[in-house]
């Protein structure tokens, strides 16, 4: 196990992440970003001025304390290469170095799609897409298929750049329509848009208010074209210190909002699509993920696994049986079929909903179905929709069927169907009967066999111990088996 810090540059603000790293998992420690404005010193002056070097050299003294409380054994700093605009970027860097000890390397572009798209395939389960990053000052587009790019593009037009721009907002969306229109990579995009930066993540949020959207998760949301036409409304006569003031919004927000709605609405019209999947990714985390100690080769192959491996981690110790009450309601699942009658579609808010089944225990062990529910939902899961990570949020706090409240499920009406309804009800008691099956945390029941008979289900244990505690636990979940499932349960 180690502790490495993360420091970046770019042009609006210094950013620190400190991560624990063991077994090719992570976990941060310390995260803190410091904003500024260097757009008059990199376009117009050309020259960083002595209050901005002495403001970063004051961010970087302060983050140096920093490293050195968390005992960080490897620091990478690195710089966006559009410092380079200013002609005394080299002193700066010296100057850094003189008075920190800390030595930037300037990332080029190359570079830069390199870190946005490890960390974006780490963030969105498509094997093949074309992903979008918009940055400041460039904006960067890549297409890959299976764990390579196959093809790239630089466009000098970024959300800042393009914002301070005197056009017109119609004049700015058609300047960069111009820019993607003889693209080979536009031409041959994959099916599967991806955005990445600051305007995608700012435009969300406020498409998922005016839209009334119930969850409040970045990553992997779905922006619809219908989303980006209410910003267009919404936005035509807010100036920017008003923009500023929406809540949840980036300190970039006035330029994400204009600069980057230009690009978005462009970029809509030149791919030709009706949605575009909203990655979270940063160039820090490719950083971070190409720099794991330990890190396995197949943790693109399974996501979901993955990132709840990566969560369980730092928590789990000697007696954790997350992964075998995972393997159990799977085991379930499928022994349980002609019973439950739930579609493929909900395995993987069953995969999750098991292995987190007592994530709730780590706020407080009473109740802690219920805590489970939004600790699931504020985990920043990757490899499933943010609609199965709520199906898998509310089965969990349903492991207790007295906590399923049709009036609280109501809250999210439009993203959740009849079926779903039903389906919470039945995977949180799977949940439970997997987990009350690993009752002693010693690995006792290693197989069902369950035979089904009219009315009833005799389940049948395959053991390597004695059962009896298991069969005690589970066997007080029957009368809410038999109400949910309508069949009696016994357990040999």
């Amino acid at each position: 196990m180690e502790n490495i810090a993360f420091i970046q540059i770019t042009e609006r603000k210094i950013e620190l992440k400190i991560i624990q790293s063991r077994s090719g998992r992570f976990r941060i420690l310390e995260q803190v970003e410091n904003y500024y404005d260097l757009t008059k010193d990199l376009t117009v002056d050309c020259l960083f001025s002595p209050k901005s070097k002495a403001d970063i050299l004051k961010i970087l003294n302060i983050y140096r304390y920093t490293v050195e409380t968390f005992s960080v054994t490897k620091m990478i700093a690195f710089a966006s290469n559009i410092i380079v605009k200013a002609r005394n970027y080299r002193g700066l860097l010296d100057e850094i170095y003189t008075n920190t000890g800390m030595n930037f390397v300037l990332v080029g572009n190359d570079e830069v799609i390199k870190d946005i798209y490890e960390a974006t395939v780490s963030k969105v389960e498509f094997s093949k897409a074309t992903a979008v990053y918009v940055s400041g000052y460039n904006t960067y587009l890549f297409r890959y298929n299976r764990r390579s790019v196959l093809d790239h593009a630089v466009i000098p037009y970024g959300y800042i750049n393009l914002s301070s721009s005197k056009k017109s907002f119609a004049d700015k969306v058609a300047l960069f329509k111009k820019e993607l229109k003889d693209l080979a990579i536009v031409k041959d995009a994959e099916e599967d848009i991806v955005g990445v930066g600051t305007p995608f993540i700012d435009l969300s949020r406020v498409a998922k208010k005016l839209l009334r959207y119930p969850l409040d998760i970045d990553n992997n949301y779905i922006m619809g074209r219908d989303g980006v036409n209410k910003l267009l409304e919404f936005t035509k006569d807010l100036d920017v210190d008003k923009i500023k003031k929406i809540k949840g919004l980036s300190p970039e927000s006035g330029e994400s909002l204009n600069g980057g709605l230009a690009i978005v609405c462009a970029l809509y019209d030149a791919f030709k699509t009706e949605k575009i999947c909203v990655s979270d990714a940063e160039c820090i985390d490719g950083k971070i993920l190409q720099n794991l100690v330990g890190s396995p080769t197949e943790k693109y192959t399974d996501l979901l696994l993955n990132s709840l491996d990566n969560y369980y981690e730092f928590k789990k110790e000697g007696l954790s049986i997350n992964d075998s009450v995972y393997n159990m309601a799977v085991l379930l699942f499928k022994q349980l079929k002609v019973v439950h009658k739930l579609s493929r579609i909900y395995v993987k808010p069953l995969k999750i909903a098991s292995y987190m089944f007592d994530c709730g225990k780590y706020i407080d062990f009473k109740e802690y179905e219920k805590h489970g529910y939004y600790t699931i939902l504020s985990a920043q899961l990757v490899g499933a929709s943010q609609k199965e990570i709520l199906i898998a949020a509310l089965a969990c706090e349903c492991q207790n069927p007295d906590n399923f409240s049709l009036a609280e499920i109501m809250k999210y009406k439009d993203l959740l169907s009849e079926e779903d309804v039903e389906a919470i009800r039945k995977i949180g008691l799977l949940v439970k009967l997997a987990a009350t099956l690993n009752a002693s945390r010693k690995g006792v029941i290693t197989d069902i066999v369950c035979d089904i008979l009219g009315d009833s289900i005799i389940m049948k244990t395959v053991v390597k111990g004695d059962p009896s505690f298991e069969i005690m636990q589970s066997m007080k979940i029957a009368e809410d088996f038999k109400k949910i499932f309508k069949k009696s349960l016994q357990i040999i």
